[in-house]
């Protein structure tokens, strides 16, 4: 598959629209990444999504924001609307480490460089673009928008914001994966309705003026505490995400407003979950799945190259991670694709050129929740739990791994495919430490197998967390021996198989309820299993998941406990420093740290062989 042609992609400048012979656009997207016109990316698939619409659509990537503004004045006013997304990450999140350092690259930038985006870019390109075109409607969308909806505690200001919408100034908010949101707006907006009186859209959020400016649809409505009254109390704030947790996560969820000074924020229920029709309609678009041309001669973007040969099976988790924010924005329930869709995808991506053979990853936010629902779904229609796998798994759940089994072989058996490798990450409480009658039926063990032997480019990820059973129950992550049986059951399948494969698992330090000691024990666990951690995740606060209101507050907004946090800078590193418990510098401060906390018998496991002067 080799294309040359400009028009193959999204126009991104005035000279790409003139080769359409179009002379106005009826929308224009800004991005604070680079435009790649892959199904990965979010901005590529809004824009082809409106384009399948009928609507002349541009890509605005990575606008200048320093200079005289000249970039977000050059494709003209469009018909309809500015679209705004940060990109696939929340811009802070994308410039700031946990330990709230700039960041010196850009995975989302050619040549991997930084400073192409601004801080909180969904508010920054926002004001540019009313400042410039004032009548012209604005609407916010992605992860960045999506998770910042509502009064929410933002880490990099170390303060509570209101909806981004206040800040932002933008007309409108589309929350969660939002194709059949936007396209209902586009609609509207093509038929003359104006942005103001745009109320009733599913999956959208909106300020209104006063309670009477709501929309009088016959959306059963809660209230959530003002802004002014979580600033006054965080147990307040608390109870507001408990609320908004649980609406995110029902089939039917109802609306929910907040006051906000003398303004009302309305956040309207979301759309149904998507059908295999509909999610197959959006990766069944025309892409590329390439980056714009003009970026040839700045090096490759770095977030591109990871997933350029894999393919996303499914969207949604089901899992209720605390520290995650995928529920939040994709949703609870999966929506999958249908087998022809996702080996059409890799045909194409055999095709391609430069392709080796190897899929890097057919998967999805957890790589195994492929088809899977509930077996009554009337039940679901009632629940709000926020996983449908802890403390334990739904007996309403169809956790059957046959149709995630029959898709790894027909990929596999596609011509040019030489492997497929599985590199999101694999829930392996779905299918370990169940009954026998239940394993044959759902195929548990048939699945490890073809997952082992096959599928494993080398090194499987995992994500235990942490080993500790307070944490654990905070984190919403099963018990640590259950990771255990898993390790026992991979390295059984590879010896058996002849296979030098690596179980890699991902822990956390600094989570809500995690101490020094909780740690301690943990990097004893990674020392008996002859593990040493390179790269370790510190906990970041992100907005909308429980662990950052934990963080916040500190407090348990289901329980109303209280739970300990790292908070500053010497606690977080302190944390850190235990994983490296096999660094020589790391020895002394281990043992004298262990024994401040009457605990000498963790430092002599930890380090054994060493002896320090009492």
């Amino acid at each position: 598959m080799h294309i040359n042609n400009l028009n193959d992609w999204l126009p991104t400048t005035a000279k790409e629209i003139s080769l359409r012979g179009w002379e106005q656009l009826d929308i224009i997207i800004v991005s604070g990444d680079a435009y790649v016109d892959h199904p990965g990316f979010g901005h590529a698939v809004i824009g082809r999504i409106l384009e399948h619409e009928g609507f002349k659509v541009a890509i605005l990537p990575q606008p200048n924001w320093k200079d005289d503004l000249r970039d977000f004045k050059k494709l003209g006013k469009p018909r309809l609307f500015f679209g705004i997304t940060a990109g696939c990450m929340d811009s802070m999140v994308n410039h700031y480490t946990a330990a709230r350092r700039r960041r010196s690259d850009d995975a989302y930038t050619p040549g991997g460089e930084a400073g192409f985006r601004p801080d909180y870019a969904t508010i920054v390109y926002s004001k540019i673009l009313k400042s410039i075109y004032p009548d012209t409607p604005v609407i916010i969308g992605g992860i960045e928008a999506s998770l910042r909806r509502v009064t929410h505690y933002d880490y990099w200001s170390d303060k509570l914001k209101p909806s981004i919408l206040i800040e932002s100034g933008a007309d409108l908010l589309v929350y969660g994966m939002g194709e059949e949101a936007i396209k209902e707006i586009a609609t509207k907006l093509n038929a003359g309705i104006n942005i103001k009186d745009i109320k009733d859209v599913l999956q959208t959020a909106y300020i209104a003026s006063t309670e009477e400016d709501i929309s009088t649809d016959s959306y059963k409505t809660v209230e959530i505490a003002s802004h002014e009254a979580c600033l006054k109390d965080k147990i307040v704030y608390a109870s507001n995400f408990k609320t908004i947790e649980e609406e995110s996560n029902k089939q039917f969820a109802d609306r929910i407003i907040q006051k906000v000074g003398k303004s009302v924020l309305v956040i309207n229920p979301p759309y149904p979950v998507m059908s295999e029709k509909q999610i197959d309609a959006s990766f069944g678009l025309p892409y590329t799945r390439l980056p714009h041309p003009k970026y040839e001669k700045r090096g490759v973007i770095p977030a591109y190259e990871m997933i350029k040969f894999s393919v996303n099976i499914h969207r949604g988790c089901f899992g209720g991670c605390s520290f995650c924010t995928i529920s939040a924005h994709q949703g609870k329930m999966i929506s999958s694709r249908s087998e022809d869709s996702v080996l059409k995808e890799l045909e194409n991506i055999a095709n391609m050129p430069d392709f080796k053979g190897y899929i890097s990853d057919l998967g999805g936010p957890s790589a195994n929740m492929y088809k899977m629902k509930g077996k009554d779904m009337n039940i679901c229609n009632k629940c709000k739990r926020y996983s449908c796998i802890y403390p334990a798994v739904c007996n309403n759940l169809i956790t059957d791994h046959k149709p995630l089994l029959n898709l790894y072989k027909k990929a596999a058996a596609i011509k040019g495919i030489k492997k497929v490798f599985i590199g999101s990450g694999v829930r392996y409480d779905l299918f370990t430490g169940k009954v026998r009658n239940i394993s044959i039926a759902n195929a548990y063990d048939e699945y490890a197998e073809q997952l082992i032997k096959h599928h494993v480019s080398g090194r499987l990820k995992v994500a235990p967390e942490h080993s500790s059973e307070a944490v654990l129950k905070l984190m919403r992550k099963p018990a640590f021996d259950l990771y255990h049986e898993f390790r026992m059951k991979f390295d059984k399948i590879c010896a058996n198989a002849g296979l030098n494969q690596q179980l890699i698992p991902y822990f956390i330090s600094s989570h809500p309820g995690c101490n020094l000691i909780d740690m301690a024990e943990l990097a004893y666990e990674t020392k008996k299993m002859g593990f040493k951690p390179e790269q370790v995740q510190d906990f970041t606060p992100t907005p909308m998941t429980l662990a950052t209101e934990m963080y916040y507050t500190g407090i348990n907004p289901y329980t109303g406990e209280k739970v300990f946090t790292a908070r500053d800078a010497k606690q977080k590193q302190e944390q850190h420093r235990f994983f490296f418990w096999y660094k020589k510098e790391n020895h002394q401060w281990i043992e004298t740290t262990l024994r401040r906390m009457n605990r000498p018998d963790l430092a002599a496991k930890l380090l054994p062989q060493k002896r320090f002067k009492r």
